[in-house]
């Protein structure tokens, strides 16, 4: 069940394959060239800045296709998600947590995108991960205050909505204000997603998107996690200015920097999916698509859909079912442990499976790197927490300590894939295999609904309907 899992995870991974997600918007024809459905005027020429941590194959891509056309070009992206050099300058620098590499490289975008010529175009590629790797902190603030703001809403469980917000309000890139920087005659921006929703003024904290965020709102948040205290004290000082009035806001829907901008959107998460669910089909199973708009705590979501599996469990002689979910959860840090929030999910749905045979799950990141971890997810299933406790782990000990990853070391479910180079959020693919015989019951009596999905599924196709919870 693992390898049919991760066959599905690996489909779902080549559909948003970056490279061959940009070169599918370029078109270069009897002299014209369009990108995005963007035709650039004659006689341009293309300047580059591509960010994120799908950075270098988006950026390859346009280098294969513009040939000549292009003038210069700078790539931002994650330790170890570079790839072979060509005529672009490579930057690889810190993420989650920015560090000084991450502002030298925002300062060397920023002066780029002020000397593209009017007369030429600006193309921004962007992806999952920039908000941190190009993080170039506002006048006043320095980078340790960026840094020690950033670990405190992540280790709080803030969303990745609330962090940009407060982002935008900290550093010189992001809320519109890399557009507001360029002289390009046209800003083409072309993303690869990696938030729900696909907001553009979400993703990588939308450099070139109109912010409807405030710096009352980035306060507000800050606030309401209680960390606003524990924050650096230009931080404090910087944002309550700012909700005073007395510092610049970020761009705001109608400013004139917008106008030359064009948005194109070349990957999603729900491409991922569909991709595995097309895949799934054609090996016989019968898919559900639970959700494409997963949130919340992911040791909530992880124990839901394991109810959910549990309660919808083919009768024998039917064809296996694939339950399939995208997006992003969160993890609040109570503990001492170490994971990331596809580990933690599995965790948690691992101790609801507890002597539930023919359930397995796969929850993974499809960057191939679950929070500080070498690892891209966890296997779960009826014998995990059983696995665990043979090799000296104890499921719920971990779970209450965050130390998924701990758990899943020494129980032996961890999927490692190295850097995929793509981000659309997290995967789970949860495959339920038909009954044998008696159902095993339930290790102890659930304290949500079972049938309860994270989020309102999407309307599943006539073939793919979902039993009631028995």
């Amino acid at each position: 069940m693992r390898q049919a899992l991760e066959g599905l995870y690996r489909v779902a991974l080549e559909r948003v394959d970056p490279e061959r997600c940009v070169a599918q918007k370029v078109s270069v024809a009897s002299g014209a060239t369009t990108i995005g459905g963007h035709a650039l005027p004659d006689g341009s020429r293309v300047w580059l800045l591509a960010a994120g941590k799908a950075a270098a194959p988006m950026a390859r891509a346009l280098e294969s296709a513009l040939g000549d056309r292009l003038a210069r070009g700078l790539v931002v992206t994650k330790d170890g998600h570079g790839l072979p050099p060509g005529r672009l300058a490579l930057r690889e620098t810190g993420h989650p947590v920015p560090d000084p590499r991450s502002q030298a490289a925002g300062l060397e975008a920023l002066a780029l995108a002020s000397r593209v010529p009017p007369q030429d175009v600006l193309v921004i590629a962007l992806s999952g991960g920039a908000s941190s790797l190009w993080s170039c902190p506002l006048a006043g603030l320095e980078m340790p205050d960026v840094a020690e703001t950033t670990r405190l809403l992540l280790q709080a469980g803030a969303s990745i909505d609330e962090l940009n917000a407060v982002r935008k309000h900290l550093t010189a890139l992001s809320g519109g204000r890399l557009a507001r920087r360029a002289r390009a005659g046209w800003v083409v921006v072309l993303i690869l997603s990696d938030v729900v929703g696909d907001a553009p003024s979400t993703i990588a904290s939308g450099p070139c998107s109109a912010d409807s965020t405030t710096y009352a709102d980035a306060l507000e948040i800050m606030e309401r996690y209680r960390i606003l205290e524990a924050a650096p004290a230009r931080v404090r000082v910087h944002l309550k200015a700012g909700a005073a009035g007395d510092r610049e806001e970020s761009v705001k829907p109608g400013d004139p920097a917008l106008r030359r901008v064009v948005v194109t959107s070349v990957g999603r998460n729900r491409d991922a999916l569909a991709a595995a669910e097309r895949a799934a089909y054609r090996r016989g199973l019968k898919p559900y698509l639970v959700t494409g708009a997963m949130r919340g705590e992911a040791s909530q979501t992880g124990r839901r859909l394991a109810w959910l599996a549990r309660a919808a469990r083919p009768a024998a002689g039917q064809a296996a079912r694939l339950l399939l979910a995208g997006g992003e959860t969160t993890v609040s840090v109570q503990g001492d442990g170490r994971g990331g929030r596809s580990q933690e999910l599995a965790l948690a749905a691992a101790i609801v499976l507890e002597g539930a045979p023919g359930i397995t799950v796969l929850a993974a990141g499809t960057d191939g790197t679950d929070g500080p971890t070498g690892a891209a997810g966890a296997f779960a299933d009826g014998d995990t927490v059983g696995r665990g406790l043979r090799a000296g782990a104890d499921a719920r000990d971990a779970l209450a300590r965050n130390d998924s990853h701990g758990f899943f070391a020494r129980e032996g479910g961890l999927l490692s894939t190295g850097p995929t180079r793509t981000n659309v959020m997290d995967l789970v693919l949860v495959l339920v295999e038909p009954a044998t015989g008696a159902r095993s019951q339930p290790p102890e009596t659930p304290t949500e609904t079972p049938e309860t999905p994270t989020e309102t599924p999407e309307t599943p196709t006539e073939t793919s309907e979902m039993p009631q919870s028995r």
